[in-house]
């Protein structure tokens, strides 16, 4: 079992899509099918601007077993106050700074979601944990 730890800053915006691009290259690097790559790409990357763009900054853990291909995202506060409502398409609170660079239009958790074969999500004032897995192989 494959366990890698990722340290994430808060507004770092430089930094964003780093730790989403290694996770991709690392599924490559498994065999895994080239649309289950593309989906772990597209939930990690919009997993990772959250926690940029909300939170304090945080970890996010990738963990690999013979089926199946877990991440983990945990920040630190302020959570997600209405989690039914965040999974809401176009519902945002992103600031002005991140709108101004192109992130913020509230699309974020429902790709996750989409995208994830589990989506766990976890959230209260100090912070969100969100599960992910990917069946590393298609016919399971």
């Amino acid at each position: 079992m494959l366990i890698k730890t990722y340290e994430l800053t808060a507004d770092d915006f430089t930094q964003a899509g780093s730790i989403s691009s290694d996770i991709r290259k690392i599924a490559k690097g498994y065999g895994m099918s080239q649309e289950t790559i593309r989906r772990v790409a597209v939930a990690c990357y919009e997993a990772e601007i959250n926690m940029i763009i909300h939170s304090h900054g945080g970890q996010i853990e990738l963990s690999i077993d013979d089926e199946w291909f877990n991440i983990a995202f945990k920040d630190v506060g302020p959570g997600i106050e209405n989690i039914e409502l965040a999974m809401k398409p176009g519902w945002s609170t992103a600031d002005v700074v991140a709108q101004n660079m192109g992130f913020g239009a509230g699309l974020g958790l429902p790709n996750i979601k989409k995208n994830s074969d589990t989506f766990n999500l976890f959230s209260d004032p100090n912070g969100t944990l969100l599960q992910l897995g990917f069946k590393r192989k298609d016919t399971l």
